[in-house]
């Protein structure tokens, strides 16, 4: 006899409990419990939490909670397709990106690709420091066979970061325009920041096949986008307000005011979030690797399943030090940032 037999007797749902037929096949849990009670003899008396297996033991027309989750996922398949008409044409360039990215690195000469980073780590930098060091790192990845995939790595990171900044600065900036906006987009930022990484990916391989790189772009867009779009609503918000008055006084409009007022000034709140979002998707590459993603993460995870230490051990620090360059190159352009909004003849 069930615990909860009782509860439903008194409650006159009997009936209803026996008429039901949504017994179901027994799970491996049920037939494991029913067998250790066997050999065990009566269980001493406790009581259980009202769970959904709980009262489905008294009542079988409440549903057992594999039911629960197995009517979930029947309600997303029975989206699937309207959601994929939808999303394969919208999310179709980002595959066109990645996969345009990922053949610049096939076909562009591997010392052409280094001059490249250089100058561009130069040019937002401006430190002979940093580019040694990045010249270091990519000589160091070039001595153990290790560039090709730390530039595959390199080129996702760059393509979804920008598509993280194309998206999340003007959602920061309605965010930032709009408190109602603000309320509703909070609950959303804050699912996608806790959310385990790996579930991420648990409805895109149900909606993209696995051959398709807006799979795992998608993955690591939703996951890295939400530092820019906090820290581009924060950094609008902590405009002085007399600056903004002293705007209005002016005579300009809201969308000048955005423009060469507020924007600058909250540039290195935004510069703070770019960073931010470079250091997550370079974390979700690895994840995205369980999905066809290439680069470092391919032989991290080759690492895993083939219990190759020094294969896991080696790519793994090679993205430990590819995350050390690029907080050190978008931290020295911060500081450039920073530096160029000071008024003249400030210390610095």
């Amino acid at each position: 006899m069930a615990y909860y037999d009782g509860l439903f007797n008194q409650l006159g749902l009997r009936g209803w409990c026996d008429a039901s037929d949504s017994t179901g096949p027994m799970s491996m849990a049920e037939l494991l419990k029913k067998s250790k009670e066997a050999a065990d003899g009566q269980a001493p008396e406790s009581v259980p939490f009202p769970s959904l297996d709980a009262l489905h033991d008294a009542c079988r027309a409440v549903p057992r909670t594999r039911d629960f989750t197995a009517g979930i996922e029947n309600s997303f398949l029975h989206v699937r397709v309207a959601l994929k008409t939808v999303l394969d044409p919208l999310t179709q360039p980002l595959s066109w990106l990645l996969d345009f990215s990922l053949r610049v690195v096939e076909v562009v000469p591997w010392w052409a690709l280094v001059i490249v980073l250089l100058l561009l780590v130069y040019f937002v930098s401006r430190s002979w420091s940093i580019l040694v060091l990045v010249a270091a790192t990519l000589l160091l990845f070039g001595f153990i066979d290790h560039l090709h995939y730390a530039l595959q790595t390199m080129a996702i990171v760059f393509t979804c970061t920008f598509i993280c900044i194309l998206i999340g600065i003007p959602i920061g900036i309605l965010m930032a325009k709009s408190n109602r906006f603000e309320r509703l987009s909070l609950p959303v930022l804050d699912m996608l920041q806790t959310l385990p990484s790996f579930v991420y990916l648990i409805p895109l391989i149900f909606l993209f096949s696995v051959t398709e790189s807006k799979l795992y772009g998608i993955a690591i867009i939703l996951y890295a986008v939400v530092p820019v779009i906090r820290l581009t609503n924060l950094g609008i918000r902590m405009v002085d307000g007399n600056v903004g008055e002293a705007a209005d006084a002016f005579g300009m409009d809201s969308w000048q005011k955005l423009a060469k007022v507020e924007m600058p000034l909250a540039l290195p709140s935004i510069m703070a979030g770019v960073n931010q979002t470079i250091m997550m998707a370079l974390s979700m590459v690895v994840i995205a690797s369980l999905v066809s993603a290439p680069g470092l993460g391919v032989l991290v995870l080759r690492g895993i399943n083939n219990l190759e230490l020094g294969v896991g051990l080696v790519a793994g620090l090679g993205i430990v030090l590819l995350a050390i360059n690029f907080d050190r190159v978008s931290k020295a352009s911060m500081a450039r940032v920073n530096g160029t909004l000071q008024p003249r003849g400030e210390s610095r």
